[in-house]
């Protein structure tokens, strides 16, 4: 806890003059889904309050947006919670992906796209890759899927798949093989970019498709025995 509470320290910066809920809930997004907060870690008031400077109804406001957003948890007497997905929840993430990435782009119109930023995401895995750095190689994937989705350029689109990514990263945490689990879609990543590159949008939203349902499958496999584990 004192490392993830050194890097809300370093946050602190990022609230400026107006330490609003709806920015120290930004904060806290980016952290859960950057996998410095687990599911099932309980957020201290105290700690992560005197980490970002901000008050405690502030704080607590934060929290009651992102239950909203089903990352937290509140439980009577107990706290509040990085919370722990279904089975179902995960499969739910999965649908509402396919729906809304293979959507974005079947929705790009005519090449060329501005592919500078997946680009960029494609090379963080392959660094990621060969550091060894496995939790940064599933940072980078969904760095890349984020920049997938902005290609639509919906500030609405990025604020709904905002929330989804970082629930999804609340299921990569129970997988206990990282490096099985993101390493063989690095290469995917690469494709999907490449037919984008060509200007061959079908191609991509082919590419996107089957990448989406073969990774439901492993992550679902994996995370079912994970969670019924004793």
């Amino acid at each position: 806890m004192a490392e993830q509470l050194a890097g809300l320290a370093d946050d602190r910066a990022l609230l400026g003059r107006t330490s609003t809920a709806e920015r120290v809930s930004d904060i806290l997004r980016s952290r859960i889904a950057e996998g410095f907060f687990p599911p099932g870690t309980r957020l201290s008031e105290d700690s992560i309050g005197g980490a970002l400077g901000v008050s405690r109804n502030t704080l607590r406001e934060a929290f009651r947006l992102l239950t909203h957003e089903r990352l937290l948890v509140h439980e009577l007497n107990r706290g509040v919670f990085v919370r722990v997905l279904t089975v179902e929840d995960v499969e739910d993430i999965y649908r509402t992906r396919g729906l809304v990435e293979c959507a974005v782009v079947r929705g790009l119109g005519e090449p060329p796209y501005g592919l500078d930023a997946l680009a960029t995401a494609v090379e963080e895995g392959q660094r990621a890759a060969r550091e060894g750095d496995w939790k940064g190689l599933g940072t980078a994937n969904i760095h890349f899927h984020r920049e997938l989705v902005s290609l639509a350029g919906s500030a609405r689109t990025d604020e709904l798949m905002r929330s989804v990514f970082a629930e999804l990263r609340l299921a990569f945490h129970v997988v206990d093989d990282p490096k099985q689990l993101h390493e063989p879609y690095l290469a995917r990543n690469q494709q999907i970019l490449r037919a984008l590159e060509a200007g061959d949008g079908p191609e991509a939203e082919r590419l996107l498709a089957i990448y989406l349902a073969d990774s439901l499958e492993r992550v679902v496999d994996v995370y079912r025995r994970r969670v019924s584990a004793p």
